[in-house]
């Protein structure tokens, strides 16, 4: 395939692209010194990024009045991160090997860190559904990787994509086969959900690619197939636009892709990228968690992070 270079910033594969992105759009580096960004999402009640840097042990927040603050530390090796329908903080705990919420007197709580009896993995990223579920994957890299958890014995026979109910506290585990599942998110009507494998991360040998898988009756998946195999690099975390289109993370850019496998360019950075979020006042800006640095970029499209 052909490749059109609109700018330093922006790599055109289809032209669709410029629908979404203006080809003179920069990429802004709006905070650094993390050692690993991770997990970034958005607040619109006072236009705020929250994000981790998993190997500092440490939660930030980023507003353009406030700069930079740290919120949390021990933040415990938080990773992906995420809000609730009452707009509280949800995210992956590498150190509890759990989903943790900031309750609104400013507590943090293990809302689940079990399955059968046995300790989780450690939950990587989540996505919140319509319903008030939360979605999440759990690879071992909280055990196997120094300094992104308190490390441990593996309890699950394997690393599981989990549907957790904080109402009822049920949980249960919809999706079984893949090796290392990571990012994870729905598409804008919720009938597709989307997975990324990054299992060659540590073993080179084996995945780098994102998976889709029909949802059925809200609670369960099937039919699962190969969405898109991203290289260079890993999709360890995504995101989805208003059309349904996929913004991901890869080696050396965010990568975009239609709903039907289609990609469209890249937008370039320069720092590995590792997560992604939308927001701004518009819920036209990408935020992007990459290497030591949070990155943003204005696009004429709008994510579907419920706000």
């Amino acid at each position: 395939m052909s490749e059109i270079i609109a700018s330093e910033t922006i790599k055109i594969y289809d032209q669709r692209i410029l629908s979404l992105i203006n080809p003179d759009a920069t990429v802004v580096k709006i905070a650094e010194g993390e050692i690993h960004s991770e997990g970034p999402v958005y607040f619109q009640e006072d236009d705020s990024v929250v994000w981790s840097d998993v190997n500092a042990n440490c939660l930030f927040r980023w507003s353009a009045s406030d700069g930079v603050s740290i919120i949390r530390k021990p933040s415990h090796y938080q990773n992906g991160n995420y809000r609730d329908r009452k707009g509280r903080i949800v995210a992956c705990s590498h150190g509890d090997r759990g989903i943790v919420r900031r309750e609104r007197d400013g507590q943090w709580n293990i809302l689940v860190d079990r399955y059968q009896g046995n300790r989780l993995n450690s939950p990587n990223d989540l996505v919140v559904k319509s319903d008030g579920t939360i979605w999440f994957t759990d690879p071992p890299f909280g055990l196997t990787q120094p300094n992104q958890g308190y490390g441990g014995n593996e309890e699950q026979p394997g690393s599981f994509v989990y549907r957790f109910d904080p109402e009822t506290e049920e949980i249960d585990a919809v999706i079984t086969e893949m090796e290392r599942p990571n990012g994870i998110a729905f598409s804008p009507d919720e009938s597709l959900l989307y997975v990324s494998d990054t299992s060659a991360f540590e073993h080179p040998q084996q995945h780098h690619y994102i998976r889709v898988y029909d949802v059925v009756d809200g609670k369960r998946v099937t039919n699962g197939r190969v969405f898109a195999i991203i290289e260079p690099g890993q999709p360890d975390g995504f995101c989805v636009d208003e059309h349904g289109n996929i913004f991901t993370s890869s080696e050396d850019s965010v990568q975009v892709y239609t709903s039907d496998g289609t990609r469209l360019g890249k937008i370039m950075v320069p720092q590995t990228c590792a997560n992604l979020t939308f927001g701004g006042k518009s819920g036209n800006s990408l935020f992007i968690a990459a290497g030591k640095s949070l990155y943003a970029i204005e696009l004429k499209t709008r994510g579907i992070q419920q706000t």
